[in-house]
């Protein structure tokens, strides 16, 4: 009784109780030595008192843990029942242990539930005392290490509660150790009790939103098919659809709760790109993705779930504000990408969920503002910005509406309530957190509404971007805590906004010396945004020769929107190796447009032409191209009257064409030649190609010594032809005499009527004379001489 004294504050003060114990040690302890026959005895009994006073030291010896508080926040008639377990966490066994209940008086202020959520030991002088009358539960013995668990059943009749409001309900072990044989306190677990037997006559209006982000997994290549199948990065997506995943929880818990869904564009986009059949990346190539039919049902479930919900869709791929507004702003280029991406929101849930969304909304991470984040965050379109009481800071005794003009007044600022988006931070895996979780978030809502009963307030909960599984079932059981209604109301973020402010909340916009440390260093640095430049600098150079642009425009649009994603923060490398798998791929794209090596040239004669070849790998075709070729030397080797000519470009998909280039040699000699290509505007495009142009002019004195021995040749060869001819006549001649003679004498042998006879004159046809022997060997098959021949 003395101990439950001190805890209701009708006891002794402290410094009364420090005196009283003082005389029983100086008096009573020689008394109690000599009434038990030896001092063996007497410590245990001196030390009794000392465990009234016991502080957080021994009172962690075992932990409680409770599991389940059931019903969360119930009304008369209600039966609380409570199950948990304990834990021996010392080194020596605990033994008549005893779990009993405590409900501590009626808590004051949301200050006051703060406090008891930061204690962790038994204290006497703030813990209530064992419930009277109520159920207890006996441990005989309880060895180190071990666990045991209970189950504590009470009705709310026997609670002591006397009116509406929160109450601290504690469960505690109470037990001995064989060092210390006497009841004491070894361990304590609290929580909150709700009682809010009857609706309040002012409801607080609750607006809760309920986040659909995920981090990037689409990259900026596609396939070369006519759909332009979207390749992603992995098919880790595919995990937080599947059942029982993160993003298809959320779904399926979000769809039964009065939330306003607030939802990553980007999200949407990927699952989407996923349904309709997608590749992912597999080393140097893509594969087919397999999650077609899952992304299909998560869609299908969504656009269910979101039915009769406010949607507010964030900018595509929920840009880093704060990142931007601090790093990123002074890079050219860089708000650009947060208009347009602001501009695809709403277009992209329309598309894909078939509803109307709001793009009003700026959201920087944790609802930290500075100067430059309202500045960024209002630049694209969005008057309001969804703050955080811990940034936006009001000096006042209760929590005011989280509505109000911010700064100047252009920009509304919807300050969420900090110790209520934050109840479900942590691990909530176990299921004493989930259990001590809900019961904080349902006891700090009710003490809002009772801070200031006569007047209703709208308050706002933005829970962490990207809850787990385990923290977004935690909420909803919270939500489901709020379903009576009995001092809360569910709102949306849109009634929120428009919600009369409160005259005395604060509309300062935070200096920037009061951003958190935390926060800051967690950004995407500068680099980032110069990688963004870059890519996005070469995507413009790249997107003017192309004849389908947006083949190309849109992926790595979307792509540069993703790099500058909040969900890369303290993921700084992946970050890195993403934009720069962006840049690289983009390079290899302007690559296949490219002019191919040539080898040095030999120029013969005073004009010709000179050709370089352009070739297009890919599979569009490209226009708007200017090939110039220079010579270094015009006045030895010029081009169409100049140092340098400009000829139109235009290739076929796939193919190459040969740009001939009208060249006239003045002098003898080498000349360097560059060849670069341009797009319209006079923009060096891909790298310069060089070669050499060697000249070798024929002059008129050598063409007369050229002609000369030409002419001799062929003079010549007439004077062995006539010769030839003048030989073979006198042979013939010779021939004929020589077969006339013959005749002579045959005739003369034979007899004539005179006796005398005469030979028959005849002979052999003279022979034709042989045609001349060929002066030029046969025609060469090998091939010509080292260089490259021009046209002429």
């Amino acid at each position: 009784m003395a101990e439950a004294a001190d805890i209701q504050g009708t006891g002794p003060s402290p410094a009364r109780r420090w005196l009283r114990r003082t005389i029983t040690v100086a008096f009573g302890a020689p008394l109690l030595a000599g009434l038990l026959h030896g001092p063996v005895a007497a410590a245990p009994v001196a030390a009794a008192p000392a465990a009234a006073a016991e502080d957080a030291g021994g009172s962690r010896t075992v932990d409680v843990s409770l599991d389940t508080l059931a019903p969360s926040a119930p009304v008369e008639g209600d039966t609380v029942t409570i199950t948990g377990t304990v834990t021996n966490r010392g080194k020596k066994t605990v033994t008549d242990a005893t779990v009993n209940l405590r409900v501590g008086p009626r808590m004051t202020s949301r200050s006051e539930i703060d406090q008891v959520t930061g204690r962790t030991g038994f204290r006497n002088d703030s813990d209530p005392a064992p419930l009277g009358g109520a159920p207890t539960v006996k441990i005989p013995r309880l060895g180190a290490g071990l666990s045991s668990d209970f189950s504590l059943s009470v009705p709310v009749s026997e609670l002591g509660l006397d009116e509406e409001g929160v109450y601290q309900l504690g469960v505690s072990l109470t037990g001995q150790t064989s060092d210390r044989q006497y009841d004491r306190v070894l361990g304590i677990e609290r929580t909150f009790l709700p009682y809010q037997p009857e609706a309040a006559e002012k409801k607080t209006q609750l607006t809760y939103l309920w986040p659909l982000i995920a981090s990037a997994h689409v990259s900026a290549q596609t396939a070369t098919d006519d759909q332009q199948t979207p390749v992603f990065q992995d098919d880790d997506l595919a995990d937080e659809l599947r059942p029982g995943g993160r993003l298809d929880q959320l779904v399926s818990l979000g769809k039964d709760l009065p939330v306003t869904w607030v939802v990553d564009p980007d999200l949407l986009a990927s699952v989407d790109a996923m349904a309709n059949g997608y590749r992912v990346k597999d080393g140097d190539r893509d594969v087919p993705g397999r999650n077609q039919a899952l992304a299909e049902r998560w869609l299908d479930s969504l656009e269910k779930a979101v039915q009769g919900h406010k949607v507010v869709a964030l900018p595509f791929a929920d840009p880093d504000l704060a990142s931007l507004a601090h790093r990123g702003k002074d890079v050219p280029g860089s708000l650009g990408h947060l208009q347009s991406a602001t501009s695809l929101a709403g277009m992209t849930v329309e598309t894909v969920l078939h509803v109307q969304a709001s793009t009003d909304f700026a959201w920087p991470v944790d609802g930290a503002v500075d100067p430059a984040i309202a500045a960024v965050a209002t630049s694209a379109g969005a008057d309001k910005v969804i703050a955080r009481s811990d940034s936006v800071r009001d000096d006042l005794p209760y929590t005011a509406t989280a509505a109000r003009p911010l700064g100047n007044g252009s920009t509304t600022a919807v300050v969420s309530d900090a110790l209520l988006s934050t109840a479900f931070e942590g691990d909530m895996v176990r299921a004493e957190n989930s259990t001590l979780a809900v019961q904080e978030f349902l006891a700090q809502s009710l003490a809002v509404t009772l801070e200031q009963p006569e007047d209703q307030r709208s308050i706002v909960v933005a829970p962490q971007r990207m809850p787990t599984t385990a923290q977004a079932q935690a909420m909803a059981t919270a939500l489901e805590g709020l379903s009576g209604r009995r001092w809360t109301q569910p709102s949306d973020l849109l009634a929120a906004a428009a919600a009369k402010p409160d005259p005395d909340a604060s509309t300062t916009v935070p200096s920037s010396s009061r951003y958190p440390k935390k926060l800051r260093d967690r950004e995407l640095p500068v680099q980032a945004f110069r990688d963004m430049k870059t890519t996005r600098d070469e995507l413009d150079d790249f997107k003017v020769i192309l004849t389908q642009p947006e083949r190309v425009v849109t992926p790595f649009g979307n792509a540069i929107d993703r790099e500058m994603s909040t969900s890369w923060r303290g993921e700084a490398r992946a970050a890195a190796i993403y934009r720069n798998s962006v840049l690289d791929y983009l390079q290899s794209l302007t690559k296949g447009v490219q002019l191919v090596d040539k080898s040095d040239l030999t120029l013969s004669g005073r004009s010709a032409t000179i050709p370089v070849t352009v070739q297009n790998k890919l599979l569009q075709d490209v226009d708007h191209l200017v090939l110039r070729l220079t010579s270094a030397n015009k006045n030895r080797l010029e081009l169409d009257g100049d140092g340098y000519q400009e000829l139109p470009v235009k290739v076929g998909g796939g193919h190459s064409q040969s740009v001939k280039f009208t060249a006239s040699a003045n002098v003898n000699g080498q000349v360097p030649m560059t060849a670069q290509l341009y797009t319209q505007d006079g923009t060096p495009y891909g790298q310069p190609m060089n070669f050499t142009v060697k000249v070798s002019e024929i002059t008129p004195t050598v063409m007369l010594v050229i002609a000369g021995g030409v002419l001799l040749l062929v003079l010549a060869g007439v004077r062995m032809y006539s010769q030839r001819k003048r030989v073979a006549a006198r042979n013939a001649e010779a021939e004929a005499a020589e077969a006339a003679e013959s005749a002579e004498d045959e005739a003369a042998s034979e007899p004539g009527p005179d006796g005398s006879g005469e030979e028959e004159a005849r002979g052999d046809e003279p022979g034709q004379p042989s045609d001349p022997t060929p002066d030029t060997g046969p025609e060469s098959g090998d091939p010509s001489g080292p260089g490259e021949k021009v046209d002429r």
